[in-house]
């Protein structure tokens, strides 16, 4: 626990400075995180006997979010997300040259990986351009992770202490109801001060966000559970002291974020 303890102070500072000190900042780290993420994923799929195409796997992932990224700062027209399109055939073409009994998967679990890892942290990156296209605001990403982490810790103290019926035990024997509800109960009391600190939309807006967050989140960790238990891996990697990989922090993002953006997308326009 104390190791746990230390790295979660020091990874949150990071975490919440990556969000304030603009929008620069912002798009290297998740830029970063988002690639460290898919390596993770793809030497975890290996353990399976999946072979899939790393190097070009993770240049199609730093293209698909830098042409966000460019979106963003510099309004071009989407045509050119086009560009993406020869380094996606060229999975099939490089399978090719590989002598593999299973080249289909390889392919597959390529693809995957954007899918799941890069895709999710694109939306949540675009999530600090939600207010305005042009111009970064750090107030939906900031609130996104508040309150996954709310969520998080009320589900891990209300678990501890009151779980007694489990949530989804094939996947994840810990977690119970009660700390489900424990989870939406906390990430709700986050939305309610967040509400009073950002004023961008309505405090009823705020706590759908909240609710999503929990619900997606929790299915996001027990997505990653079941690829874990699928490859009998603990962890998704041993970056961080008594947390495990990127992936395994960052695993209730990868399915709420494209959810909160569509929904906070379709409210706000």
């Amino acid at each position: 626990m104390k190791t746990r303890a230390i790295t979660a102070f020091f990874f949150t500072i990071v975490m919440l400075g990556s969000i304030l000190l603009g929008a620069y900042t912002f798009t290297a780290f998740y830029l970063l995180l988002s690639l460290i993420a898919l390596l993770e994923f793809y030497k975890m799929v290996k353990i399976g006997g999946i072979r899939p195409h790393r190097n070009i796997g993770v240049g199609v992932a730093a293209l698909i979010f830098l042409t966000t990224a460019a979106f963003h700062f510099f309004r071009f027209e989407l045509k050119y997300l086009l560009l993406v399109i020869p380094l996606v055939f060229a999975v099939f073409i490089a399978e090719l040259y590989k002598k593999n009994k299973i080249p289909f998967a390889n392919i597959s679990y390529t693809f995957v990986g954007f899918i799941y890892i890069t895709i999710p942290f694109c939306f949540f990156y675009s999530l600090g351009f939600l207010i305005n296209f042009e111009h970064y605001s750090y107030h939906f990403p900031l609130a996104f992770l508040l309150m996954l982490w709310a969520n998080d810790t009320g589900a891990y103290l209300f678990g501890m202490k009151l779980g007694k019926r489990k949530l989804f035990e094939r996947h994840s024997p810990k977690k119970s109801w009660e700390g489900f509800f424990g989870g939406v109960f906390t990430s709700l009391v986050v939305a309610l001060v967040i509400s009073y600190a950002f004023t961008d939309v309505q405090p009823v807006v705020w706590a759908g966000m909240a609710a999503i967050i929990s619900c997606f989140g929790t299915l996001g960790d027990l997505v990653e559970s079941m690829l874990k238990r699928s490859l009998d891996v603990k962890d998704s990697g041993s970056f961080l002291p008594g947390h495990g990989g990127f992936l395994d922090r960052f695993d209730g993002l990868l399915i709420a974020a494209p959810i909160v953006y569509v929904y906070l997308y379709l409210l706000i326009y």
